[in-house]
């Protein structure tokens, strides 16, 4: 760890202080702090807070998103767009890999529909939920999902896979020879320009060799980041204690919700080894489903909902008497926000991407990006929650707004606490601290990231 001495910087309201970081730790708080021959960063009277944490993100999806095409709104609109689009070089495992699909494009994508837009090299296309991808005939034969066995694959009648494969990515980056988990450097530098610190990855069911990965980039400091991952299985121990493992993930799917028996089966699984939960909700149902289960077996510190994109009003009580955080991106509402008014009930309108009405009843909230499938900008996120406005500046869900400095502090819980006390500039404390502008909204000047300034 480097050792760090900031000087003329603004704390909270108290201006002209200087913070030295010593072996990664803030060790001292003052004015006029002698130099002991550390690095020397002048703020110029800016501000410095703690480093964000966002505690929803997929960082091997953030990465591979960088050499995909874009196929959804708004560089992509229309069928025909859409086959201009992949009328690129395919990557250097052969496949044209293609991101960010929306119905309003083209409908619903089956292997049929792919191949009329492009039938001559294998084509996955994967929809902007994150939740689905589509391949094309030759994918579909180069994947071998003919003899396959895996439940995300769609069948027709016949039993012929129609080209939809559902919440499989670590198996389907298996069956594409060459297709390693793809290099962090990029995502940490963009991280570090943002004024991130620590992510929460919650990519579920973490293959060996992404785990691997995520270590080694984060030895070699090309991601400079703390990482806290959701997706390692169930007694699966890390050889390090970086990055660190945090709850359980469980994807509660639209595409095929779970036995609540089956689903009762694995959280206790998970408690029985002292590990919590983190049960992806974006559906009515869905989080109905986890609150039935959880009301009757019991839940432990630390679990949590992933996303609650709807949340009826009456389901707020509950989550509150279970302890639950809940973990969610109002950064959705700027960037699809048009769409939740076109394509989602009029009555469900209310209940998207609640912030203010969960912390009004007492519920830990924490946000995050859910990038590459939101937008990464933490800024942008808090601006949304301030704002709520649509794309076209229709404002959705007026009475969810909140303040920015309640907005600031869902980025500064704890990876292992979001939703909780947020963390705060103080003798103690790691040095993982952000130097901003005083403008508003603020411009990141500086990352610093256990005394070392990576940005």
């Amino acid at each position: 760890m480097n050792h760090l001495l900031i000087t003329n910087c603004s704390v909270g309201g108290r201006h002209s202080l200087d913070i030295r970081i010593t072996g990664g730790v803030i060790t001292e708080i003052g004015r006029g702090l002698t130099r002991h021959g550390e690095d020397v960063l002048d703020a110029y009277g800016n501000q410095i807070i703690p480093g964000l944490c966002d505690h929803h993100i997929h960082l091997h999806a953030l990465a591979a998103r960088r050499s995909s095409v874009e196929c959804g709104p708004p560089a992509v609109r229309n069928s025909g767009e859409l086959a201009a689009a992949l009328q690129v070089s395919p990557g250097s495992d052969g496949w044209v890999r293609g991101v960010g699909y929306f119905e309003s494009v083209a409908g619903d994508l089956d292997r049929d529909a792919l191949d009329h837009l492009h039938a001559s090299r294998p084509v996955r296309i994967q929809h902007r939920s994150g939740a689905m991808w589509v391949l094309n005939t030759a994918g579909v034969v180069a994947a071998g999902l003919e003899q396959a066995d895996h439940p995300g694959i769609e069948r027709d009648a016949a039993g012929k896979p129609t080209g939809r494969v559902w919440r499989a990515d670590s198996w389907l980056r298996a069956r594409i020879p060459g297709n390693a988990p793809p290099p962090l450097r990029d995502v940490g530098t963009e991280l570090s320009r943002l004024g991130v610190t620590a992510v929460t990855d919650a990519t579920p069911d973490l293959a060996p060799e992404s785990i691997e990965s995520i270590c080694a980039a984060m030895s070699s400091r090309e991601l400079p980041q703390r990482v806290h991952l959701l997706g390692v299985p169930l007694g699966v121990s890390l050889p390090s204690t970086e990055p660190t493992v945090g709850p359980y993930k469980i994807v509660l799917a639209d595409s095929g919700l779970p036995d609540l028996e089956q689903l009762a089966a694995v959280i206790e699984s998970a408690h029985s080894i002292g590990r919590a939960i983190a049960a992806h909700s974006v559906s009515r149902e869905a989080l109905l489903i986890l609150l039935s289960v959880l009301g009757e077996i019991g839940t432990i510190p630390g679990d949590r909902i992933e996303h609650g994109a709807l949340i009826p009003i009456e389901s707020i009580s509950e989550i509150n008497r279970l302890g639950l955080a809940v973990v969610t991106q109002p950064g959705f509402i700027a960037d699809r926000g048009d769409d939740y008014l076109e394509h989602v009930a009029a009555i469900d309108h209310q209940d998207l991407y609640r912030c203010r009405s969960l912390l009004d009843a007492s519920v830990p909230v924490a946000f995050s990006s859910d990038a590459p499938y939101g937008p990464l900008d933490p800024w942008a996120v808090i601006a949304a929650s301030q704002a709520r406005l649509t794309p076209a500046g229709t404002v959705l869900g007026d009475a969810e707004t909140i303040d920015y400095n309640t907005a600031l502090d869902a980025y500064l819980g704890r990876p292992g606490d979001p939703g909780g006390p947020p963390r705060r500039v103080e003798v103690g404390a790691a040095g993982d601290l952000v130097l901003i502008s005083r403008s508003q909204p603020p411009s990141v000047l500086a990352t610093i990231i256990g005394g070392r300034q990576v940005y």
